[in-house]
């Protein structure tokens, strides 16, 4: 492999490219577009990627718009990266859901340097997507997986690339996991996948159990490690 899994990552995300406007009023929001958020995820991917080390893939849908549809990392707002990553930015003060989860988790296990020297915490498409200004799953029509299939095989192949441990994937989601089967069924990347649920929907409909779901979380994090 070339360069660090830093390098590699930056390639990957600066250079993918996916149909703008797929149809149906489905839009895509590539933030890499923006030469600001270019610069703060690669400083984001030096501080905690620069290395060739192997990571146990922890794989969300696809980036929500207040997330990394803003800072071009998964699961990170804009409060996030500033607060739990030491990444300086002007993109905002707003929350996500799913963004204060996962770094209630990410903060359970022991902060950021420690989760992300072990973990690299992405998406299957990587790319945010809206319809009707509200966030899209990917997989939430049959036209709209059918349009974007080459593209979901091409980015978790290539993700896989940055340096993936292929003994297991995490899906945040199960019927995110449900794809994930069908699409590393033709890939053949991943020797084993599982699923917890996605943290919009813990933060949304479960928020009274939020340290259960923590604790569960930790629980299959520490399992994945030891294999």
């Amino acid at each position: 492999m070339n360069g660090s899994f830093s390098e590699r990552a930056k390639k990957f995300f600066f250079e993918f490219q996916a149909p703008s406007k797929p149809g149906n009023g489905v839009e895509i929001i590539n933030p890499y577009g923006k030469e600001d958020v270019r610069k703060i995820t690669a400083k984001f991917f030096e501080k905690f990627y620069n290395d060739n080390e192997k990571r146990i893939f922890v794989f969300g849908i696809n980036p929500g718009r207040f997330g990394g549809g803003v800072t071009g990392i998964s699961f990170t707002d804009p409060i996030a990266l500033k607060k739990y990553c030491g990444i300086e930015n002007s993109l905002g003060e707003r929350r996500e859901l799913s963004s204060k989860f996962v770094y209630s988790v990410i903060n359970e296990f022991g902060g950021a340097s420690k989760f992300f020297a072990k973990f690299f915490l992405g998406a299957v498409f990587p790319l945010a997507i809206v319809k009707d200004g509200k966030n899209y799953n990917y997989y939430d029509s049959k036209i709209l997986f059918e349009t974007l299939k080459s593209y979901l095989l091409y980015s978790l192949e290539k993700q896989f690339e940055l340096g993936a441990e292929k003994s297991v994937i995490i899906s945040l989601g199960k019927k995110n996991a449900d794809y994930i089967v069908k699409l590393n069924e033709k890939a053949k990347l991943f020797d084993k996948i599982v699923y917890l649920e996605h943290p919009r929907y813990i933060m949304q409909y479960k928020s009274k159990q939020a340290d259960f779901y923590i604790e569960k979380y930790l629980r299959t994090l520490k399992n994945a490690l030891v294999g």
